[in-house]
């Protein structure tokens, strides 16, 4: 167990109101979102590729914003850029709900991913700042597991406002409603501007959490250029990030060859939003042994296995042809997904530096969102041009063969780390 600078021993529940509950809140919305979006864009007319890049667009609306965010972030401090996030997901979401054509919900769609990048870069620094060494994985991996949480409850509720209303439309306003209730959480627990940690346990000198940066001569108001704080660190951005680009595609391919299969193949709304729940819980199980895993056991043993697991996953998809067998392959991918529960921001946290962080974290998010967007899009584009059980399958084996390279810059990057 950690300390605190003031001697006081760290512990994730001192922190899980302000750091977990507004992301279980957020989270909630978001995932009854994923299992019905692609079946709204097919209601709207899209074709399976169409519907396949309005789900991407998630990922873009992040990928687009990354930079931006980490800037915004530091300039303004987590708790007003968490309220501003939930306040602007919100307005996304009526937007998307009122939608009578492919252009307004693929602009809500986009909006949506920026408010989530803001969202979630956020609550990363916050747990970076005040988590010890030997438990940062575990906060991490806490984290992620809010996240799971949220994405057991989302779907669960997306299912029963399908089965009670039978619109689509409602999930998103679940989704809007959801997001304003994640903002109004933050702004009623403690602020953590009241709280400071020594970053990783590292000995120096403790670090608000919601403050402005310095940098490093004792100027609060002097912040690091985000072009400065990525060119200082481009070598981990370019090789261990790239690992994290192929992490963060075969993660997104579950929202999006699920939902489409499921559709393909006949299987309801109502059953596919369930199927989603049934994966959660699964992840929901596996978060902390995930951390404890990292911490004692290494970050490549962990990230190699998320990779594979859900490329395989995804390459045999074209056997579901009925639920059982969707069941089953969704959970295996969920068994994968979930003990790599917090991986990405566990590799981020490594490596992020104590001045430019969120900086830093708005790179490293942009390593993570081109692998969540170009994952959909290579789904799309396969679709349009190949049948959709060998999209699956193509884009499956690029997957697993991907994972040999995550294995490659991990092992890399924990040498570095044992020998510091």
């Amino acid at each position: 167990m950690g300390s605190t600078p003031g001697g006081e021993p760290f512990r994730l529940r001192d922190v899980a109101l302000a750091a977990f509950l507004p992301t279980i809140v957020s989270g909630t919305g978001h995932a009854a979102l994923l299992p019905v979006l692609a079946l709204f864009a097919r209601d709207l007319g899209a074709d399976v590729g169409q519907a396949a890049l309005v789900v991407a667009l998630l990922g873009v609306g992040s990928l687009v914003t990354s930079l931006p965010a980490g800037a915004l972030v530091a300039r303004v401090g987590e708790r007003r850029a968490l309220v501003g996030a939930g306040v602007v997901d919100a307005a996304a979401m009526a937007l998307a709900a009122g939608a009578t054509s492919m252009p307004v919900l693929m602009a809500a769609v986009v909006l949506s991913g920026a408010s989530w990048s803001v969202f979630l870069l956020a609550r990363q620094g916050f747990l970076i700042a005040v988590s010890p060494a030997h438990l940062l994985a575990r906060a991490m991996s806490t984290l992620g597991g809010s996240h799971r949480v949220g994405a057991f409850l989302g779907p669960v509720a997306g299912a029963a406002l399908l089965a009670s209303t039978g619109s689509l439309r409602s999930v998103f306003w679940l989704a809007a409603v959801l997001a304003l209730l994640s903002g109004l959480v933050v702004l009623l627990v403690p602020d953590l501007q009241a709280r400071s940690g020594a970053r990783r346990g590292s000995g120096g000198p403790a670090t608000r959490a919601d403050a402005p940066q310095g940098d490093g001569t004792g100027r609060a108001a002097a912040r690091p250029r985000v072009l400065v704080v990525l060119t200082a660190h481009r070598h981990v951005l370019l090789t261990l990030g790239s690992a994290v680009v192929v992490i963060g595609a075969a993660r997104s391919l579950r929202a999006t060859v699920l939902p489409l299969w499921a559709d393909h193949v006949g299987i309801s709304a109502e059953a596919t939003s369930l199927v989603f729940g049934v994966a959660a819980l699964v992840e929901i199980a596996l978060f902390y042994p995930a951390g404890w895993l990292m911490d004692r056991r290494g970050r490549t043993l962990v990230a190699v296995p998320v990779v594979a697991t859900i490329g395989l996953g995804v390459a045999l998809l074209p056997l579901a042809a009925g639920l059982p067998v969707f069941v089953g392959l969704a959970v295996l991918m969920a068994l994968g997904n979930g003990m790599g529960s917090g991986i990405v921001m566990t590799l981020g946290a490594d490596s992020a530096p104590s001045v430019g962080r969120s900086q830093f974290l708005g790179g490293w998010r942009l390593a993570g969102d081109l692998g969540s967007a170009g994952g959909p899009l290579v789904v799309a584009v396969l679709a349009s041009v190949v049948p959709l059980a060998t999209a699956c399958v193509i884009t499956g084996v690029a997957v697993v063969a991907g994972s040999g390279w995550v294995r490659h810059w991990v092992a890399r990057a924990e040498a570095r780390r044992s020998v510091r």
